[in-house]
C-alpha cells in the first residue's frame, strides 16, 4: 500500500510540475487542478504513510477477557465435596476443673481467751413485808417483790412461816399459795406474776388471826430474807 501510494504521488508530482511549466500544453484551469489534487493526495499520504511506519504508536482495543471456568470447591486435602472436620477443643483436667468448681471459703475468725457472754447475770430478788390493815381478829399483809436487775425474773418463790398451822391465809392476789403446816409458799400466778426488769409485783393476802399474835416469824424471797418482818 505505501509503495502504490508513493508510485501515485510520484506522478502526479510530475504531471503537477509539467502543469506548472508549460511541458504539458494545457490551459491554466488544468494546471489548478492538477495542483488541489497534488494537496489532496499528499493530505491523504502523509497521515497513512506515517501509520504505515510507526505502527507501533497505535493504542491497542482493549478486549474483555474470556470468562474463567468454574472449578469445583476443594478442602484444605484437595479433595472435591469433602466436610471440613471441626477443630478439636482441648478439655480441662479433672484438678482443673475441681480448683474452678470449689468456692474459696474464708478460715473462721480466731478469739483470743474464753468466749464472752453476752447475757447479763441474774440480779437477786428482794422482798418486803408490811401489814395492810389490822383487825381484831385479822390483818391484811402486802409482799412487794423487786427486781433491781434489768432483765426479768420469770420464777420466784415466796416462802412465808405463821407462828402457828391454825392460822389461815386467804384473799390471796398477785400469786399461787400453797400450805405446809404453818409454811405457805407463793409462786407466780401466769405470766402476769413475772417480775419485769428494775420493776416489781404485789402479793397481798389476809390471815386469820390477831395482828399482836399472828404475824410471819419468817420471810423469804428465794432463800433471802424479807425486810419489814416485825421484831
Amino acid at each position: 500500500m505505501a509503495i502504490i501510494l508513493l508510485d501515485r504521488f510520484v506522478a502526479l508530482v510530475g504531471a503537477a510540475r509539467r502543469a506548472l511549466t508549460g511541458q504539458g500544453g494545457g490551459s491554466a484551469v488544468v494546471r489548478v487542478a492538477a495542483l488541489a489534487s497534488l494537496a489532496v493526495l499528499v493530505a491523504t499520504a502523509v497521515p497513512v504513510v506515517l501509520v504505515l511506519r510507526t505502527p507501533e504508536r497505535l493504542a491497542p482495543v482493549a478486549l474483555d477477557p474470556p470468562p474463567e471456568p468454574a472449578m469445583p470447591e476443594t478442602t484444605e486435602h484437595g479433595t472435591p465435596g469433602a466436610e471440613a472436620r471441626p477443630a478439636t477443643s482441648t478439655r480441662p483436667t479433672p484438678s482443673q476443673s475441681t480448683s474452678a468448681a470449689a468456692p474459696t471459703t474464708a478460715p473462721p475468725p480466731t478469739t483470743d481467751g474464753p468466749a464472752r457472754t453476752t447475757a447479763a447475770a441474774p440480779v437477786p430478788l428482794r422482798a418486803d413485808f408490811a401489814i395492810a390493815d389490822s383487825a381484831l381478829l385479822s390483818y391484811g399483809a402486802a409482799v412487794t417483790i423487786g427486781n433491781p436487775g434489768p432483765a426479768g425474773a420469770p420464777d420466784w418463790k415466796l416462802v412465808i412461816t405463821l407462828p402457828r398451822e391454825s392460822l389461815d391465809v386467804t384473799g390471796v392476789t398477785g400469786a399461787r399459795a400453797s400450805r405446809d403446816g404453818a409454811t405457805w409458799t407463793f409462786v407466780p400466778d401466769g405470766p402476769a406474776g413475772q417480775v419485769p426488769g428494775r420493776g416489781s409485783v404485789r402479793v397481798t393476802f389476809r390471815v386469820a388471826g390477831a395482828p399482836i399474835s399472828a404475824t410471819p416469824t419468817a420471810c423469804t424471797i428465794d432463800g433471802a430474807a424479807c425486810a419489814g418482818l416485825p421484831d
